[in-house]
């Protein structure tokens, strides 16, 4: 399925050379400014070109916002945002038309539909994962106007070269840090020449290597997650896996909490400020499939990309002993790349378990049905004066914004009245 999300939920299309891709974002909340410079951002972390360890393929990847917004506001309407493609080169993948490239998608998606497409990935490209960091983008906006949330990924091994985690403080690491560790973006300064030289290699040898990506969410509240099945490590496993490339995930200690004692690995309770916090995080932020309040830390293991330009003895479609050398635009590691699709992917299983939450929550509060509510005046304000100011007229004044909201704040009030009518009544009826 291209859908991912219940409450937020996304929906990514186009292939790897059709004429372009994009994403519908559906469950965005509305009132919260949104301009397409809050997605370029991510977007250009993620395209190719960076350096001269990934493809060459010059594409902009800039962004345009077909709807869900109006004078730069969001209108809680679904968000549709396109990226066209600029740099095909079909004719590189002629040589593959015969023959599926070994570990990649090609076999099974013709299996699968009798069809593939006739150049690239297709779906199965990480050109798809535009659509998923532009989303992502949006959801990570509102994640942190919200809640202060902050989501940080780093490349913290390629190949047999790794970084010590003590090395690196989970706590204080940012963005600006990791992408200063340039063409690598490692965890730290020192192993960032360490893997690029394992890429370097691979490259020059036609060849290709993988790593691990690691992530902090920082500032989760306690209580997101859904028991049992949408879990927020298994929604997170959901998300990660379904990353191109993608061979492994793990969260707090993961495979390596097999190897402690429950007295080593179980996270004693301490006091901080005014809530219970854990002296250590072996869980890594998550207890019983739900968020602690603690960081939420996790990895994810990526494979070397399928596509090298080294001969390997395989066969044809026909099965008919065939060497394919691939040519094209490639990667010969992911995971400089991978880091802001790790980000992007962390911050839509976060919006969607916060909507989850807020909803379960909004019976027993919900501050937008409150006139005097001063973050809703503002906002409403804010509307005013950028639709004043784009349309050039003073149609819209904010009473009759404020009208038109209070005409639905009877919702949530009505939503109480009938649950607990009927609470009253399955009483009654058990008397």
């Amino acid at each position: 399925m291209s859908t991912f999300g219940r409450n937020f939920r996304v929906t990514t299309f186009g292939e790897s050379h059709c004429r372009g891709v994009g994403v519908i974002v559906d469950g965005v909340p509305p009132l919260m400014e949104l301009a397409e410079a809050d997605v370029q951002k991510q977007l250009n972390r993620r395209r190719p070109g960076q350096s001269n360890l990934t493809t060459p393929r010059d594409e902009k990847d800039k962004v345009i916002i077909l709807s869900g917004t109006e004078a730069g506001v969001t209108l809680g309407t679904p968000i549709g945002m396109v990226v066209m493609n600029e740099d095909q080169h079909p004719v590189d993948y002629s040589s593959m038309q015969a023959v599926p490239r070994p570990s990649h998608a090609d076999y099974t998606y013709r299996a699968k539909y009798g069809t593939h497409a006739s150049s690239g990935g297709g779906r199965s490209s990480a050109r798809e994962t535009i659509g998923r960091v532009a989303a992502g983008a949006v959801a990570e906006k509102w994640l942190s106007l919200q809640f202060g949330v902050e989501i940080v990924a780093w490349v913290s091994s390629v190949g047999n070269e790794e970084i010590d985690p003590a090395d690196v403080n989970l706590e204080t690491i940012t963005r600006d840090e990791i992408d200063s560790h340039l063409p690598m973006r490692s965890g730290t300064k020192e192993s960032c020449e360490r893997f690029a030289n394992v890429v370097r290699k691979c490259k020059e040898e036609k060849d290709s290597i993988g790593g691990v990506v690691t992530c902090v969410c920082r500032n989760i509240p306690e209580g997101w997650g859904e028991p049992v099945f949408d879990r927020l490590e298994a929604m997170l496993a959901h998300a990660m896996l379904s990353i191109p490339a993608t061979k492994g995930f793990e969260v707090g200690s993961g495979f390596s909490g097999t190897r402690q004692r429950g007295s080593q690995h179980n996270d004693a309770f301490i006091q901080k400020g005014n809530r219970l916090g854990t002296v250590t995080n072996n869980s890594g932020g998550i207890q019983g499939g739900i968020s602690n309040g603690e960081p939420i830390v996790f990895r994810v293991a990526f494979k070397p990309p399928a596509t090298i330009g080294k001969e390997q003895s395989t066969c044809d479609y026909e099965g008919t002993n065939s060497v394919l050398a691939a040519t094209g635009r490639h990667d010969p590691c992911v995971v400089p790349r991978a880091v802001p699709i790790v980000e992007a992917m962390a911050a839509l299983v976060l919006a969607d378990a916060a909507v989850t939450q807020l909803g379960r929550l909004m019976c027993f509060e919900h501050p937008w049905s409150h006139h005097d509510n001063p973050k809703r005046t503002q906002l409403l304000q804010q509307v005013t004066k950028n639709i004043t100011a784009q349309a050039g007229a003073a149609a819209h004044s904010p009473s009759q914004i404020s009208n038109a909201t209070r005409r639905w704040d009877w919702i949530p009030h009505v939503a109480v009245g009938i649950a607990v009518g009927a609470a009253i009544v399955c009483i009654t009826r058990r008397k």
